[in-house]
């Protein structure tokens, strides 16, 4: 069975959009979890951009995605200094939840009812 280039860029597009939020999941569980060290938390960052770097990249139309990639490359890069131990570990860790936080916000602000549905919603109202 051959593929049209239509269905391959959606597949890549769907494993790159997924390998994004297996990040951002990981690293809620991470940040979360006080008994990880700084070391094992390099490590499984390492781990995960590697898979993302080996991933064919895709252009990125959401806000959300786009600043969610942003975010996780300037988490590597400041992980992977040399300077990064348990007590920075941990003296980041409200910070980059809070920013985790607000990528999620980011992302569900969209999953409420579009403008033109609450017009209709308010006009049927006038008629009842």
């Amino acid at each position: 069975m051959r593929y049209t280039p239509k269905q391959i860029e959606k597949y890549r597009r769907q494993k790159y959009i997924a390998l994004l939020e297996k990040i951002g999941k990981n690293l809620f569980r991470m940040f979360r979890d006080s008994r990880i060290s700084a070391d094992i938390f390099r490590n499984r960052l390492n781990a995960l951009m590697m898979q993302l770097d080996g991933v064919e990249k895709v252009r990125l139309e959401s806000e959300y995605l786009n600043k969610s990639e942003e975010y996780y490359r300037f988490l590597h890069h400041e992980v992977t200094e040399e300077d990064f131990d348990d007590e920075k570990l941990d003296d980041m860790r409200e910070e980059h939840m809070s920013r985790l936080n607000r990528l999620q916000k980011m992302k569900n602000r969209h999953n409420y009812k579009k403008e033109k549905h609450r017009v209709a919603l308010h006009d049927r109202r006038e008629w009842e």
